[in-house]
């Protein structure tokens, strides 16, 4: 279970409901659609966000931490729940930003909501950025932008998505929500936190698919590590498709921006692009293929939200 925060008012909405979609895409092959709507846990923290950051919130205020510190791009959405969890439960965020460049130029929507929600922003170099883990880079940000939290503590960091041992064992009750409702459980991954936890909530005889919307190859290697730190060891039956990234992180194609609009009027669910619309189209791909025997239960879990 996500350990009980000490500070109100997030009151997130658990367990997140199961929709069923009628669609004839998948009913022809004999495949039942469902949605996970996580994306209708939180208004300011919604779906995977929320399970992230939770254990990571709770852990910081329980360690006494008065400032969050985290990663993120210029688009990112966890620099904007990071910023809203903050100014929720009056915690003081700082937010380093890839890319020197932007530093002085007009926020973006994303980050100006950020700001809004009194993230301070810190923009560093893409190399800087790259070797953020690295314990001296890391303290060297540390020194730059919040030597001190005022509080007589360093920061809390939590790194970039929000993904370590402490969100995977919460996105763990994602998969625990989901025991016995779906024998195939899709999810969109970024850094992969979101399906090292939900794998290993799953139970017997379900498996987790994760289809990547950054191409590269390496997730899978973080996604066994992630479980390595949470649990001591792999955790699940998952697997990866990374044929739908669109050509990387960001990235759009004409016929995901046309799939996403068509389901949006079909079904009345808005599709946020970078994350939901690659899952689904993914897997109505992979039902059109033959890759889910028919009978198959199939849950997509809904993660976010479009951009305002």
């Amino acid at each position: 279970m996500i350990p009980h925060l000490p500070r109100p008012p997030l009151h997130p909405r658990l367990p997140s409901p199961v929709e069923p979609v009628a669609d004839d895409r998948f009913h022809r092959h004999g495949v039942r659609l469902l949605l996970k709507r996580d994306d209708l846990i939180h208004p300011d923290l919604p779906g995977n966000k929320w399970r992230k950051l939770a254990p990571n919130l709770a852990a910081a205020t329980a360690g006494g931490h008065g400032t969050l510190l985290t990663f993120g791009g210029a688009y990112s959405n966890h620099l904007r729940a990071t910023a809203a969890a903050g100014r929720l439960l009056g915690l003081r965020t700082i937010g380093v930003v890839r890319g020197q460049e932007l530093a002085g130029q007009p926020l973006n929507t994303s980050l100006a909501r950020c700001a809004d929600d009194g993230m301070r922003l810190h923009f560093v170099d893409r190399t800087t950025y790259r070797e953020k883990r690295d314990p001296a880079t890391l303290a060297r940000i540390l020194r730059e932008v919040a030597p001190r939290d005022g509080d007589g503590g360093t920061p809390y960091v939590v790194p970039e998505g929000g993904s370590n041992a402490e969100a995977v064992r919460g996105c763990a009750e994602l998969g625990r929500e989901l025991q016995g409702a779906a024998g195939v459980v899709g999810v969109a991954c970024g850094t992969g936190g979101t399906l090292a936890g939900l794998a290993a909530g799953l139970g017997e005889g379900q498996r987790a698919l994760g289809i990547p919307v950054l191409k590269g190859g390496f997730l899978g290697d973080e996604i066994r590590t992630l479980q390595e730190a949470a649990f001591g060891g792999p955790r699940g039956d998952w697997s990866l498709d990374e044929r739908f990234h669109c050509g990387g992180y960001g990235r759009t194609t004409p016929a995901l921006l046309a799939f996403a609009e068509d389901f949006e009027q079909r079904h009345g669910l808005p599709v946020e692009r970078l994350y939901v619309a690659k899952l689904l189209y993914a897997l109505l791909t992979l039902t059109e293929e033959g890759a889910f025997a028919p009978g198959t239960r199939l849950m997509a879990v809904v993660t976010g939200t479009p951009s305002p």
